[in-house]
C-alpha cells in the first residue's frame, strides 16, 4: 500500500530511502494548485526543519493520521489541533541528548578560554609574537553551573559538568530527588540558581510556560562575571533584554545556539557584540545522532500510517 506523506522541502536522499517505496512523499507549497487534489489524500506529515503544522494545513487533510517531528521540540505544531483531532505527534528527543550536552560544554569552554577569539586573532595580520597576558580567560572547573531543566539533555550536562569537578545547581518545575542522588546535583529556586551560578545552561521547551521566563529581571540576578548559554529555544529568552545585560555588564557573556527569531535578522546587534556566540541551532547536529533522529523520525511516521503505536509520542 502506497501512503502519501507531506513534507515542507525536498527531502535528501537518506531520508528518502529510509521511507521507501512504500511512502509518496509531497513538498507543501501553500499556493501551488496542484496540490489541491492531493492534500485529500495526504495520510502523514514529515515535519522536517521546523515546518509550521497550523490548523489551517491540518483542517485541509481530512485522512490524516500521523505527524512525525524531526527533532525534539514541537513549537512549531499545534499540538491542541492535533489531539482534538486525535492524530498522534511523534518526536525524537532521546537521540539527541548527548550530542546536545556536548554542544553546550563546547560553548561554555569556547566563551570561558575565548575559544573563537582567539581563533580568529591566530589567523590574523596582528598574531606576530606571543603575550601572556593577551585575551586571558576564565577557569571552568571547579565553578558552579546551573541547569535550567534537568530533562534528558540536562542530566548529561550535569553528567560532563563532574568531569570539570563543577558544582552543579539545577532548577526545574520540582525538585527530583532520584536525580540528585545520581548525579550529585542540588534543586535551586530559579533566584538562587542565577544569583550563584558562573555558567547559565537552559534547556526547556517553548511553551506558553516558558515563553519569555528568563527576561530583565532574571538576567539581573546572574553574575557581572557570569555566562548565560541557551540551548532550548529562542523564545524562552527576551533577546532585549539579553542584548541589554549584555551591553551594560549586567552579566559578562553568552552563548546561543537557538535565538527568536531564527535567523535572526543580519543587522541584528547581538550580531555585532564581541561577548556573544552565535551558532546557527548545531545542538544535535553530528553524524551519528541525525542518523538515529532520522531513523526515529521515520519509525514514527510509519508506525502512524500503519496504525501502530509510536515509538516516541508527544499527543
Amino acid at each position: 500500500m502506497i501512503h502519501h506523506v507531506l513534507t515542507n522541502v525536498s527531502l535528501p536522499e537518506q531520508v528518502r530511502s529510509l521511507l521507501g517505496e512504500e511512502c509518496q512523499v509531497y513538498v507543501w507549497r501553500p499556493d501551488d494548485p496542484a496540490l489541491g487534489p492531493i492534500l485529500g489524500t495526504i495520510e502523514g506529515i514529515y515535519a522536517y526543519g521546523h515546518m509550521r503544522v497550523d490548523e489551517a494545513l491540518i483542517g485541509r487533510l481530512p485522512k490524516l493520521k500521523v505527524i512525525s517531528n524531526i527533532g525534539a521540540g514541537v513549537d512549531h505544531i499545534d499540538l491542541n489541533v492535533a489531539r482534538r483531532r486525535g492524530v498522534p505527534v511523534g518526536n525524537t528527543p532521546d537521540p539527541l541528548a548527548g550530542a546536545v550536552a556536548d554542544m553546550t560544554f563546547a560553548l561554555i569552554l569556547a566563551t570561558a578560554r575565548n575559544v573563537i577569539a582567539g581563533a580568529n586573532y591566530a589567523r590574523s595580520p596582528a598574531f606576530t609574537h606571543y603575550d601572556p597576558h593577551f585575551l586571558v580567560g576564565n577557569d571552568v572547573h571547579g565553578t558552579t553551573l546551573g541547569i535550567i531543566g534537568l530533562g534528558n539533555v540536562g542530566r548529561q550536562v550535569a553528567r560532563r559538568a563532574s568531569g570539570f569537578d563543577m558544582t552543579v545547581l539545577y532548577h526545574n518545575r520540582a525538585p527530583n530527588r532520584q536525580v540528585e542522588a545520581e548525579l550529585g546535583v542540588s534543586y535551586a529556586s530559579l533566584p538562587d540558581l542565577l544569583s550563584q551560578s558562573d555558567f547559565v545552561t537552559l534547556h526547556v521547551p517553548l511553551t506558553e510556560e516558558t515563553r519569555g521566563m528568563i527576561g530583565r529581571a532574571e538576567l539581573a540576578w546572574m553574575k557581572p562575571t557570569a555566562t548565560f548559554v541557551n540551548m532550548g529555544r529562542g523564545a524562552v529568552v527576551d533577546h532585549e533584554a539579553l542584548l541589554g545585560a549584555l551591553g551594560n555588564g549586567r552579566i559578562a557573556k553568552a552563548a546561543l545556539d537557538v535565538t527568536d527569531p531564527e535567523p535572526l535578522p543580519r543587522d541584528h546587534p547581538l550580531l555585532k557584540m564581541e561577548n556573544v556566540i552565535i551558532m546557527p541551532h548545531l545542538g544535535s547536529a553530528t553524524t551519528q545522532t541525525r542518523i538515529a533522529m532520522l531513523q526515529m523520525s521515520v519509525d514514527n511516521l510509519k508506525a502512524g500510517l500503519e496504525g501502530r503505536p509510536l515509538l516516541r509520542r508527544v499527543v
